[in-house]
């Protein structure tokens, strides 16, 4: 019987099973084209796709693209398909959090499906910020897909002073 490979690495198995890690590989010519991972997809090779191959039912992972200017933080999120009032976006001071949901427009059977990608539910991102920001201050626009949020960044050595008042 052969060692997990945590039994190997951690030294607590022998080294007398005579296990060599190279035993198990394939030659290159063996692999077949039906497992080789770079072959190229035809019309034919696909199979279609259904609900069950999706993310399981759960909620989908906006990706995003964070970035700071002098200023700002700015986070970009493609949300093509859902109108601005359906997303939600709570700001703190070291956190943004997006949500919102995308709807088919219209049901096509699985099997009429040559090819699926798309994603369609409920999606959300929790991003955590590098810097504190001024809330307040923060903004949101959508067009043509694409979310953008700048999130002023709060300049902790900048000081006030600050004058007493009599009386």
């Amino acid at each position: 019987m052969k060692s997990s490979f945590f039994d190997r690495l951690s030294g607590s198995s022998s080294n007398n099973d005579g296990f060599d890690s190279f035993d198990d590989e394939l030659p290159a010519a063996s692999i077949s084209r039906k497992d080789n991972p770079l072959r190229m997809i035809t019309p034919s090779s696909r199979t279609p796709i259904t609900d069950d191959d999706s993310a399981a039912g759960g909620e989908g992972q906006l990706p995003v693209d964070v970035h700071q200017t002098q200023t700002d933080i700015v986070i970009r999120a493609f949300v093509a398909g859902v109108r601005p009032d359906e997303l939600s976006i709570s700001i703190s001071r070291d956190m943004v959090e997006i949500g919102g949901a995308r709807a088919e427009r219209e049901q096509v059977a699985a099997a009429d499906y040559f090819t699926r990608e798309l994603f369609w539910g409920s999606f959300a991102r929790k991003i955590l910020l590098p810097q504190e920001i001024d809330v307040e201050a923060s903004s949101a626009s959508a067009k043509d897909g694409l979310l953008t949020i700048v999130l002023p960044r709060l300049d902790k050595a900048k000081q006030t002073k600050l004058r007493v008042k009599a009386g």
